[in-house]
Formats: C-alpha cells, structure tokens, sequence
C-alpha cells in the first residue's frame, strides 16, 4: 500500500468526498490561494474554484455561523479554524446552536457540518495557541468529536465525519501532519464512537488518543523489554466514547493509564476514568492513574512546555508503579 503524510490523507478526505457530494464545499482563513495554514487545502481552489473553496474574513463566529446555516439548508460545510484556541470565538454558534437544533426541532432539522482545526502542543506557541479544546466540546452533547493518529485514520474518520448528520469537530495534532503511514487511494469511512486496539497486552491497559498514541507505542516498547505487555487503546472519537473497548481491556488487564495533552481537571480522561471506576472497579489491581498536563496554561518557553506534557518516559515509570 502507498505511503502519504497525514495532511495529504485529510486532503485527499476532503477531494474525494467534494467529488462524490456536490453538496461539500470547505470555508476558513487563507484556504485558498495560501493552502491553509498548515497547507492541507492546498491546490484545492485550482481544483474546485473560489464557490466552493470559500475564502472567509478573520471572524470565528461569522463564518462558523454561516456554516451552520448552510449546514440547516441541506449543504455539507467543512470549516477550517486555523488554531484550534480560535473555535472558542464561535462557542456560541456551535454550543447553543449546532449542537441544539436537532433536538429542539427533530430529525428533520439535521446539522452535518464538519469543523477540523489543529490543535496540540510541541511547537512552542504559547498559552493561546497550544490550548487542547476538545473537552469543551464533549462536555456539549450534540456534538461529535474526533482526534486521529494516523493518517489512515485521519481520512477515514474524516470521510465519516464529512457523512454525518451532526455536527463534529474534528481536531487535527499539528505535530502529526507529515507523519507518514500506508493509507488507501480509494475512498472508506471508520466509524465514529469506535476505538482501536493498537496493542494487544496482558499486563497494563494504556488509553490515550492523538499525538499520545505515539508516545504510548514507544513506552510499550521499553516496557515490553522489561517483561510487561502493555495494551493499547487509541480512542480515535472522543464522543461518542468506546466504553466497551476500554473496559473490556480494563478488565482483562486490571492495569490502567490514561494519557492526554489537556489539562487533568475536568479532562476527556477525566470521564474515562469515571466509566472505569462505575464499569470495572473490582477488576482493578490498582489505581486508575492519569497522564496529563497540569492546570496551567500552555507555556511558551520550549523547555517548559515539553516538561509540561506527558510522554513516553512518564507512561513508562507509571505502568512500572502499577506493576511492581
């Protein structure tokens, strides 16, 4: 199977799915002649013309909202939000409205709008352009949210998501987009509301999602060195949640960590750890442990930040704890 970085996976996604659908067309800040801000959308205007490549003025909660609307009226707009901390400039269009009309109107009112933005830490941009959003939005029922890992996920999920009925808000780890992995030419969707075991293990259940993946993959590796076998869990959608895939591993186990950029409190581990402890507490050989950031914002000096985030060393000498 070919191989192709995680950007182009999101632009062929997008291609594919605005050749099959005319009713897809993409909206955000320099999307057009510049590519993107990170150069996902690059060549599409060429491709498919300023109608549907929509270059939009530098305001959030305009143009989101305008998607929105567009979305009502039987269309299927992807909007690109150049930093994920600016989707906080249209929480109102997204959060009291997209999130809302389906269940104050029925099923007839349906919002497949699709909203990716880049978002993670590791490139020193400091506490207002490094902020992990995704929370925000699971904590808000009736939106979807997706985190990929790999370029294979990233097309599948984001033609899925592109297919939805409701709106998702689809975030893209900066730091993975010239990763490279074997990805398809023709179109598929991964469905949405299911995890991935990426490892099989015995001894300890490791559950991150994103750019986390990656730092687990290398700790099992060490790990695996010192007899212990660590199970990982990719969580790909972040809500809906796989409950079942987490704690049908929790219980084979009776080991769990579970690793994310965002903050601790009130975090997307937050919540897993919750469904852990209802779902899976007497098959528990210790304590859930949590792998995040701290409650600060994100800081800018590089040396902070990577001491700040959570990685491969920090998953090694927990499930070590955990083990004995």
């Amino acid at each position: 199977m070919r191989v192709i970085s995680t950007s182009e996976a999101l632009r062929e996604a997008l291609t594919q799915e605005m050749d099959r659908d005319a009713r897809v067309f993409l909206m955000g800040e320099d999307i057009g002649v510049y590519g993107g801000a990170f150069g996902v959308t690059r060549g599409m205007l060429d491709r498919f013309g300023k109608e549907r490549i929509v270059e939009t003025p530098i305001s959030e909660a305009g143009f989101v909202g305008v998607a929105v609307g567009a979305a009502l009226l039987g269309q299927r707009p992807v909007v690109e939000i150049m930093f994920s901390d600016f989707i906080l400039l249209a929480m109102d269009q997204l959060v009291n409205h997209a999130a809302k009309f389906r269940y104050v109107y029925g099923k007839d009112s349906p919002v497949p709008l699709v909203v990716r933005t880049p978002g993670g830490c590791g490139r020193a941009y400091g506490p207002t352009h490094s902020q992990a959003v995704e929370g925000y939005f699971v904590h808000t029922p009736g939106i979807k949210v997706v985190a990929p890992s790999t370029p294979y996920d990233a097309k599948g999920l984001l033609m899925a998501s592109i297919r939805d009925a409701n709106p998702v808000v689809f975030i893209e780890n900066r730091i993975l987009y010239p990763q490279k992995g074997e990805v398809p030419e023709e179109d598929y969707t991964i469905p949405l509301g299911k995890a991935a075991v990426v490892r099989c293990g015995t001894d300890v259940t490791v559950v991150a999602y994103s750019r986390m993946v990656h730092e687990a993959l290398a700790a099992a590796e060490t790990l695996a060195a010192d007899g212990i076998e660590t199970e990982l869990i990719d969580l790909r959608t972040l809500s809906p949640l796989d409950e079942d895939t987490v704690t049908t591993s929790v219980r084979k186990t009776g080991r769990v960590i579970l690793v994310e950029e965002g903050p601790r409190t009130a975090g997307v581990m937050a919540e897993v750890a919750a469904q852990i402890a209802e779902k899976t507490f007497d098959y528990l050989d210790g304590p859930v442990r949590r792998l995040t950031m701290p409650d600060i914002p994100v800081p800018c000096s590089p040396v902070l930040e990577q001491a700040a985030l959570p990685g491969r060393d920090d998953i090694v000498e927990a499930a070590r704890e955990l083990c004995g």
